[in-house]
């Protein structure tokens, strides 16, 4: 059954033309039928505002220009988002951790591995020092060889969950509780922290406003493009209800128009000890 979009058939040249963008999608062929099916839809709400759509990406971006406006982040919101988001501009912050890891793997008796994990961190409570042979002896991480260590990490280098453990522990002890992760159940131990330094909001102020900035730009071109595809006569395909939020394009790059705060990088140099060994379970996101 051909597609549709308001009584036009989407053409396999249209499909063609938008497949490279979207090579890295799990479904590559899909993603770009999408992402064409949306582009029509703007591109025949232009030409019904009698915007010139010779030029696609163009017509495109003045339609969303003119039809979905999204305000200036002002100061006050940007000191507001500095203040609930410090840890974000920490720079030079890192820690010298251990683990071992039990590895959660498909067909593993769950509450036993629970069991002697929690019977291994029991042990440790009291006899601390033996850390790097429970280490070599349990864990299934390729860091065990090392007595569980990981070396210097810095936020960002571990899986979330990890992560969030990881540097609320005080130096030179063992966190009394399991930490569950996508990999399994691990025992942390943190034998040295580097707080790091707060950047100024004022040198990070520009940063923050264009930022919040284009999550606003996001979030309008997102619902603008929902009320078009809602309006629109579609037929041939089941869009589902998130396709548009999740496939407008940027119409200057094409590419999500989406430009999420990250943290900020840690400076060469900076940091509390050498370079660190991160394994595969802890590494990544």
């Amino acid at each position: 059954m051909p597609i549709t979009v308001n009584g036009v058939e989407l053409c396999d040249a249209e499909v063609e033309q938008e497949l490279p963008k979207h090579q890295d999608a799990d479904n590559p062929l899909h993603q770009a039928v999408i992402a064409r099916i949306l582009r029509r839809v703007m591109l025949d709400e232009a030409a019904r505002l009698g915007i010139d759509t010779a030029d696609e990406e163009q017509a495109v971006s003045d339609l969303l220009e003119q039809q979905a406006p999204y305000p200036t982040p002002d100061d006050d919101a940007c000191r507001r988002f500095y203040a609930a988001n410090q840890a974000r501009y920490v720079v030079g912050e890192c820690i010298e951790a251990d683990h071992i890891l039990f590895q959660v793997t498909p067909g593993v008796n769950l509450q036993g591995l629970i069991l002697q994990a929690e019977d291994v961190l029991a042990r440790l409570q009291e006899q601390p020092e033996r850390f790097a042979e429970f280490a070599r002896h349990y864990s299934n991480c390729p860091s065990a060889a090392l007595g569980g260590n990981l070396g210097q990490l810095s936020r960002g280098d571990t899986v979330p969950e990890f992560e969030r453990v990881a540097f609320s522990i005080a130096a030179g002890t063992i966190h009394p509780k399991l930490v569950h992760s996508r990999h399994g159940l691990h025992i942390i131990r943190v034998n040295r922290r580097s707080e790091g330094k707060l950047r100024p909001y004022e040198d990070v102020a520009s940063e923050i406003a264009q930022a919040l900035g284009a999550l606003g730009r996001d979030t309008a071109w997102r619902q603008y493009a929902k009320v078009l595809v809602s309006r629109a006569d579609i037929t041939g395909i089941d869009l589902g209800d998130d396709n548009a939020d999740r496939l407008l394009l940027d119409p200057n790059e094409g590419k999500r128009a989406s430009a999420p705060v990250q943290p900020l990088p840690e400076p060469a140099g900076s940091g509390c000890g050498s370079g660190g060994h991160v394994c595969t379970c802890a590494g990544g996101n």
